[in-house]
């Protein structure tokens, strides 16, 4: 990509068209665009939530938050051994994040940052870019919140762009190209407002989400 001027507009751009932005790693300065051919994705009405993950979301020792602290999620999700955001990702991203398209979920004990996720919402897609925990669980209750958060705001698609073992725990799922860029062709044909909803999801609705299953 060196040839290309990268700028927020162009990255948008790039996700509307079904592709993303990877380095790889945190020293490399360059990029390079992602279309995989299995995408993966969690169903909005089928995230999994255990009877252990319902405790914790019940007990709510931890506090959720959205938007408060971007940057300090995608530094949290940066800081392990080997990891795909480089300072020129950090950069784009925040920039997306002032321009209202970068959204964060953060999990607090107290004032520690202890999880969260991040990501970009265009039409009515979240594209979900990485998440990190410092406690355990923290990914799982940060996700819960995030779908519910996106279910009660409109959003059609939650991309995960790819299938792990924890998100396939979750519910997550691998779909065909073709399909998944007939489910991104829909969700851009509408926009959902993922700061439209401020008033505080509580752990009932949480647990209300379809899919729990054990």
């Amino acid at each position: 990509m060196n040839h290309v001027e990268l700028t927020p507009e162009l990255i948008l751009q790039a996700y509307a068209n079904g592709v993303f932005p990877m380095a790889e790693s945190r020293e490399d300065e360059s990029l390079f665009w992602v279309d995989p051919r299995e995408r993966g994705i969690i169903p909005l009405d089928g995230f999994h939530i255990s009877r252990s993950l319902a405790r914790l979301i019940r007990q709510e020792r931890y506090r959720v938050s959205f938007d408060q602290a971007f940057e300090a999620v995608m530094e949290g999700c940066a800081d392990r051994d080997e990891t795909w955001i480089n300072d020129t990702i950090f950069e784009l991203y925040t920039e997306l994040h002032e321009m209202g398209f970068g959204h964060s979920v953060e999990l607090w004990d107290g004032d520690r940052l202890v999880g969260g996720t991040y990501g970009l919402a265009l039409g009515t897609a979240f594209f979900g870019e990485s998440m990190f925990s410092r406690v355990p669980s923290a990914s799982k209750i940060v996700l819960a919140y995030l779908v519910a958060h996106l279910k009660r705001s409109g959003f059609t698609l939650f991309d995960t762009q790819f299938l792990t073992e924890h998100l396939a725990s979750l519910g997550g799922i691998e779909i065909p190209r073709s399909q998944y860029r007939s489910l991104l062709s829909n969700a851009l044909t509408t926009r959902a407002d993922f700061t439209a909803h401020t008033e505080r999801l509580t752990p009932q609705d949480v647990l209300q989400l379809k899919g729990q299953m054990s």
